[in-house]
């Protein structure tokens, strides 16, 4: 399945926008792509396996809140971070 790689996590893809992964499950995906991108799953997932505070996670157009989410080949998973700042 496609994966879309935020700007910010681009440097674990070697600058890939796009990276094709699969896995039964969204966290199955994710380690998949930890395998290849080490500290990748890290970015995206804290110490409790829960989505960060700043990263939103969509398939197929709809926010995913459930890591334990099937997957099927043809979905697209894209990875959004959220921006902060302030002076």
């Amino acid at each position: 399945m496609k994966v879309f790689v935020p700007g910010p996590l681009r440097s674990y893809t070697d600058g890939a926008r796009i990276v094709d992964a699969g896995g039964g499950t969204v966290d199955e995906l994710l380690g998949e792509l930890n395998r290849r991108h080490p500290g990748f799953r890290f970015r995206i997932i804290d110490e409790q396996d829960n989505v960060r505070e700043h990263i939103k996670i969509f398939l197929n157009g709809e926010q995913c809140f459930d890591l334990s989410a099937g997957l099927n080949p043809a979905d697209e998973l894209h990875i959004i971070c959220a921006l902060s700042g302030g002076l």
